[in-house]
């Protein structure tokens, strides 16, 4: 008897699923308000209302890529890297990982990572990975990083902010010295256990945690066979127009650290001729100008008609309208929770459990609330405003630093790599063209060594300043 074959829900209804039993449980709890059916349908709308500039930033990459991609540039020069490599293409994997955590622990580099997926998987699978090889050397690196924040303005800076509007200053050099430990750490482990998973993959692709329906429809996205064997000249035309995508994106990288907050002042004023906004101020409006402006260069460079041009960007954007999606249906949690006090409930609920418990285990407990937290609010921003106030001032009533509390709370965002509600993890996996399950059975194991490793490291810590 031929047995039925599992057929597991999308991404998308996950995310709703978890919509609608938020919806539910606003019910069984008193003094919240309680989720009517309008509600639970409307929170997706408001979560696309509330993403529109990084949807709006998505679909604009989403045509950069192709325009991109069509030149032919990027996979010629793909397969020129990947010859000189010449055996050591493994090392590809440390270097692109530590690229991605050093812009995690610095400005939150995350979902401006969508345009990059294409291009390592293309890399990675040449050399003989598999694509879950290639989506964690750029996922598990953001993770590292964000989870490891040391100068991130959308985790750190919101966090200290948070802490002195109720009259605590805490020590910024020792929050940042605690966090490289994080990141240093969390990305050690992480590129260690990536690259011993696709050694081991390489050597015989059987291993890999990818069904054979994810196997056949990455297969068709992104193998490129004759990748190593290109007889196309890469012309000065070419080089030129890699050079601009390299351009881009350092100008990006750039463009959103915030260096006025470190005294660093030489793009103020002038910078600000393109979109209005300096240099170190810019966000996804910001972004969405510059790389509409790329798209036009590379598309004149190349010959491309001003037809031609907007065509291939309708088209790339559709190639990444299931990552937009996503982005709406994820942030339609953090709606829902926040409209229905739901959010502010359970984290109520959590410092006054905290309150009582022996010292000895007030991290470890700390660390797992943040993480269940992180799982219903997987904005680091949003946390920390949220909850750095309660729990920053609940450590030191306790007579633990408060700083540590910043750590904990930011060290927990590695959670986000397996929960549903993250729009970066999400649509990630789907411009990968991975599911859900085939990525939490890799990433598992990588979450719970490093979750035991910085549950033990900053215990220590904490034990070291009591």
């Amino acid at each position: 008897m031929n047995k039925k074959k599992v057929v597991l829900p999308s991404s998308y209804t996950i995310i709703f699923s978890v919509i609608v039993l938020i919806g539910i449980l606003t019910w069984c709890i008193p003094g919240i308000q309680h989720a009517m059916p309008s509600d639970v349908l409307q929170a997706p709308v408001e979560g696309f209302k509330k993403g529109v500039s990084v949807i709006l930033f998505i679909f604009i990459i989403g045509g950069y890529l192709r325009l991109i991609n069509e030149t032919k540039a990027l996979e010629v020069g793909i397969g020129k890297v990947v010859q000189k490599l010449n055996g050591k293409e493994i090392l590809i994997i440390p270097v692109i990982m530590f690229i991605c955590s050093l812009g995690g622990t610095t400005y939150g580099f995350s979902d401006e990572a969508l345009a990059l997926y294409p291009l390592v998987i293309s890399t990675l699978m040449a050399c003989g990975f598999d694509v879950i090889t290639a989506t964690a050397t750029i996922l598990c690196g953001i993770i590292s990083g964000v989870s490891g924040s040391t100068i991130n303005p959308f985790s750190i800076s919101v966090a200290i902010d948070s802490l002195v509007q109720v009259g605590i200053t805490p020590n910024q050099g020792l929050v940042m010295g605690m966090g490289t430990i994080v990141w240093l750490v969390s990305y050690a482990i992480s590129c260690a256990m990536v690259m011993r998973y696709a050694v081991k993959v390489r050597k015989d692709h059987s291993k890999s945690y990818m069904t054979a329906a994810e196997k056949e429809v990455t297969e068709k996205a992104f193998s490129n066979p004759d990748i190593l064997n290109q007889t196309i000249e890469f012309d000065s035309k070419m080089k030129t127009t890699l050079a601009i995508f390299g351009i881009s994106f350092a100008v990006m990288i750039m463009a959103l650290i915030p260096w006025a907050d470190y005294g660093i002042t030489i793009f103020e004023g002038w910078s600000s001729f393109l979109t209005g906004t300096p240099i170190g101020s810019w966000y996804y409006n910001e972004l969405c100008i510059w790389f509409l402006i790329m798209t036009v260069i590379v598309g004149k460079l190349n010959g491309k008609t001003e037809k031609q041009i907007m065509r291939t960007v309708v088209l790339g954007a559709g190639d990444l309208m299931g990552a937009a999606l996503i982005v709406g249906l994820s942030k339609g949690v953090s709606v829902l929770m926040s409209s229905t006090g739901f959010d502010m409930y359970l984290l109520n609920a959590g410092t006054q459990a905290l309150n009582g418990v022996p010292t000895g285990l007030f991290s470890t407990l700390s660390y797992l609330f943040y993480s269940g937290f992180t799982i219903l609010i997987p904005s680091t921003s949003g946390l920390a405003a949220a909850s750095i106030p309660t729990m920053g001032g609940l450590a030191n009533s306790l007579g633990f630093a408060p700083e540590l509390m910043i750590t904990i709370y930011i060290a927990a965002h590695h959670i986000v790599g397996i929960i549903p509600t993250s729009g970066t993890v999400m649509s990630a996996l789907s411009v990968s063209k991975l599911e859900y399950t085939s990525w939490v059975k890799f990433y598992g194991k990588i979450y719970l060594v490093v979750s035991i490793v910085n549950i033990v490291l900053i215990g220590i810590i904490m034990g070291i300043m009591k």
